[in-house]
């Protein structure tokens, strides 16, 4: 089954270490929703497998919208596309957004996950982040949405961040794993060029943890969650065993999906594409009745380096005779000249007919995997 991600751009303030595209503009969001609704409709034979099986609603803060901005959103997903009746529809939400009135409306749609973006229970830490949430609202929230139903909950942590230490790290994972959510995202943070964070990082007034923290970091991140019966299937991602997100699964698993809203992207199968990073230029091209995109048909070199860039963040890692089955004995060999030093290292493993990182191979998946992309020549 295919999946649908919509970007819903707006936040009420941002983040200083956020670059995905967002907008304060939040007077906007009532012709952003009908332009989205275009969209959606317009779009709606992309997708070669006509039922949907994940809806993912992401931002920015998919929370910022009305209960009767998401009902109309609703409304035209399931009047142009056959939605499963069993589908995994997810809304990701911060934690004041989520009211008693707030989740009592949405248990009258059919969102059946949240994805709480909480990153620490440090409130110094959330200050700094400049997060609109204090920790004692993130606890609330999550007990409130139980309180409604919601047995299907992820939470997402940050590590590595400026003033944090391994003391009040300790401290975020023991209070996470106390209200037991059904998930768990956490990632190290990343000074990503054009943020406030990264202009922070020029000016010397924050620096980047060393790499010798960061691993212990991690470590004890999978150390905690295995002991917690928690399954790490994926290299930032922990589940309750019948609880891993299958629509960034789609992603890993080269499932087609349709992406709504700026910045946006999709994949068919065969090709890629993504809607203009700028909320006044999309909306404008709907209203014209224009869509504005790119697309990039996907070389052989292209799919190689996709699928070793998705397949191998996951536990089950690469089956060892897909790439010669899927790219041919040259891409084969190439991938097997490049992981052998690696195998060497006990950095990755063969286990049950698959090659995947190690603990120790998780810890530099980054290089792992940039050594064995394949680099076309320039003709």
């Amino acid at each position: 089954m295919a999946g649908i991600y919509i970007h819903v751009p707006f936040c009420k303030t941002r983040c200083i270490y956020c670059d995905f595209y967002s907008s304060t503009h939040e007077e906007r969001k009532q012709e952003y929703v009908w332009a989205l609704s275009d969209e959606l409709t317009t779009r709606s034979g992309y997708l070669p497998d006509k039922e949907i099986g994940t809806i993912y609603l992401g931002g920015g803060t998919p929370s910022q919208l009305s209960p009767r901005e998401l009902e109309r959103l609703f409304d035209v997903i399931y009047r142009n596309y056959q939605v499963s009746s069993e589908a995994e529809i997810t809304l990701e939400a911060n934690p004041d957004d989520l009211s008693p009135s707030y989740l009592q409306t949405l248990n009258y749609l059919p969102v059946n996950r949240l994805s709480i973006g909480i990153q620490t229970f440090d409130d110094t830490l959330l200050r700094k982040l400049r997060r609109r949430h204090s920790a004692a609202q993130a606890i609330e929230a999550l007990h409130r949405c139980r309180e409604y139903g919601f047995g299907n909950i992820s939470i997402d942590l940050m590590y590595g961040l400026p003033g944090q230490d391994l003391t009040t790290w300790q401290q975020d994972m023991r209070q996470a794993l106390l209200l037991r959510p059904e998930h768990l995202s956490a990632y190290h943070l990343t000074y990503e060029e054009g943020t406030p964070l990264h202009r922070m990082l020029e000016e010397g007034t924050v620096r980047e943890e060393q790499e010798e923290i960061s691993l212990q970091y991690f470590s004890r991140l999978m150390e905690q969650t295995e002991a917690a019966g928690y399954e790490h299937y994926e290299i930032s991602n922990f589940a309750l065993p019948g609880y891993h997100s299958r629509h960034n699964s789609s992603y890993w698993e080269e499932v087609p999906y349709l992406g709504c809203g700026p910045s946006a992207h999709s994949f068919n199968g065969e090709s890629r594409e993504w809607n203009v990073s700028s909320l006044t230029e999309y909306i404008q091209g709907w209203k014209t009745g224009r869509r504005l995109f790119e697309t990039e048909p996907r070389s052989l070199a292209t799919s190689y380096n996709e699928y070793i860039l998705t397949r191998l963040r996951t536990r089950k890692g690469i089956p060892t005779d897909a790439i010669g089955q899927r790219y041919g004995k040259e891409y084969d060999r190439y991938f097997r000249d490049q992981i052998q030093p690696y195998l060497q290292k006990e950095c990755v493993e063969l286990a049950q007919d698959h090659i995947r990182l190690t603990r120790r191979g998780m810890f530099i998946s980054d290089a792992i995997m940039r050594d064995l992309l394949y680099i076309e020549e320039e003709e």
